[in-house]
């Protein structure tokens, strides 16, 4: 049996029909929904993973692309868990012909478990050392999917010490309209805060009182409970000139490469 089958099989081996349903529901899969048009058969997380570490060193990239273009979402997770496993694995060469692969098939990573499972693993990590520019095309992109690895991918970025991208593409993606977007971006500022509350104090103050509500409650969730209720109730005190949020970073001198 050829291993893009194998993967199949053994994913259908733990399909579970009820959890698919509620899993439609939670993904937003049924009519109206962002995940509209999208079928899952009720695999949990944790099996596919286990089916990733099972079939990823024999998958082949092209197989594993092949598996990504499928209609069923437990198999598109789980092909991007092996090209996150093949990604940590692989040489130069294959880091990016897999970071290619990753933004070729942005439609194929169309919800926010499926960004949230490689942006950060793929698309962060190969820009690390890079040219970045990439982010703010995707920023730009009318795609909501796009957006989100685009802030997503900062995570690496973070885990680096640099909050540079998240705060440029905070200011670019501040008034998105898509509420997978908003609560992205404020998870990131979160995880800024987490390492370095002046950077991320710096600036939300110049901008929560015109952020999105999630997004700000996402910002400030690890604040202690006094400073969360400044910051909802409009009591911060900015001293000095608020930076300026534009829809064009590159004007914004502290944003600059």
């Amino acid at each position: 049996m050829a291993p893009i089958a194998d993967v199949r099989r053994d994913l259908a081996s733990l399909a579970d029909p009820h959890r698919a349903e509620g899993l439609s529901r939670f993904l937003q899969m049924t009519p109206g929904g962002y995940g509209e048009g999208d079928r899952s058969i009720g695999v949990p997380v944790p099996d596919q993973r286990r089916v990733a570490a099972r079939h990823w060193r024999e998958l082949s990239l092209a197989e594993t692309t092949r598996l990504l273009g499928s209609s069923v979402h437990e198999e598109r997770l789980t092909a991007l868990f092996i090209l996150v496993r093949k990604f940590a694995k692989g040489d130069e060469e294959e880091r990016g012909r897999i970071f290619g692969i990753t933004l070729a098939n942005t439609d194929r990573i169309n919800n926010w478990d499926l960004v949230d499972s490689s942006a950060p693993y793929i698309v962060g990590p190969w820009l690390i050392d890079k040219d970045r520019s990439v982010l703010d095309r995707l920023a730009e992109s009318s795609l909501v999917w796009d957006r989100r690895i685009a802030i997503m991918a900062t995570f690496a970025f973070i885990r680096a010490g640099d909050f540079q991208w998240t705060f440029r593409l905070g200011d670019r993606l501040l008034r998105d309209p898509h509420d997978l977007v908003r609560k992205a971006v404020g998870w990131m500022l979160r995880e800024v805060g987490n390492r370095d509350r002046a950077a991320a104090e710096e600036f939300l103050n110049g901008r929560y009182q015109v952020m999105p509500r999630v997004m700000l409650r996402y910002a400030i969730e690890k604040f202690d409970p006094q400073r969360r209720r400044e910051y909802l109730s409009g009591a911060i005190q900015v001293t000095g000139p608020a930076r300026q949020v534009t829809q064009n970073p590159s004007h914004q001198p502290w944003l600059q490469h």
